[in-house]
């Protein structure tokens, strides 16, 4: 679930601002990124809906992600990931594991600073669709290509709310042919958040096996 979960989350927003990149779809992007970047911390619920070759039928997670910097706490479905900027904690409820790796902000990977800040990455190339309706919402559709070819997904449509400026959702399509159908919604700004919060307490959790990746 780790990899589903990152895979929705972080993916999202590490944008590309290449030359190739439209220029409509830069301004949009712009924005939200201008918007998010001028809040101190930030709450927000999502949730995924995964469909394709390997899921019999739809499956449904819900959870949410709390940031402060590059600080952040995500929780989904029986999963918790703790980050201080230093290290990164995944404790799994089901398997009663904690896998601890090393957070590095210059690495290839996802992280929600990403999600809701970070256009300069160079992964992708992106072009704007259109506008849509959605929830009665009016939105902006972009489409982002990734410039690897070797990544596992294909393509990103990101649903841009155009009243608030921040990711209302959009989809993923991975190569083996699942879709990963996701909403954001319930934006906070500001909320006063503990810097403890982004650490995981071993007090908190006896018993639980610690799997260190470091």
């Amino acid at each position: 679930m780790k990899k589903i979960l990152l895979a929705f989350l972080f993916t999202t927003l590490s944008i590309s601002l290449m030359a190739q990149g439209d220029p409509k779809a830069k301004a949009v992007l712009d924005n939200v990124s201008k918007k998010v970047k001028s809040l101190k911390s930030l709450k927000a619920n999502f949730s995924i809906t995964i469909t394709g070759a390997k899921n019999a039928k739809p499956q449904t997670k819900k959870g949410n992600v709390f940031m402060k910097g590059d600080k952040y706490f995500v929780s989904l479905s029986g999963q918790e990931i703790y980050c201080d900027t230093k290290t990164i904690w995944t404790y799994m409820k089901e398997s009663n594991e904690v896998q601890i790796s090393s957070f590095d902000p210059n690495e290839n990977s996802f992280t929600p600073s990403k999600l809701f800040t970070n256009f300069y990455d160079k992964e992708y190339s992106y072009k704007y669709i259109g506008e849509q309706t959605v929830g009665g919402k009016k939105v902006d559709v972009i489409h982002l290509t990734p410039t690897n070819k070797s990544k596992q997904y294909t393509k990103v449509e990101l649903m841009i709310d155009k009243a608030q400026s921040v990711v209302a959702g959009g989809k993923m399509y991975e190569k083996n042919g699942n879709i990963y159908q996701y909403t954001v919604t319930g934006y906070t700004p500001n909320p006063a958040l503990q810097d403890n919060m982004f650490i995981y307490d071993a007090k908190k959790h006896p018993k639980v096996e610690v799997v260190d990746l470091r």
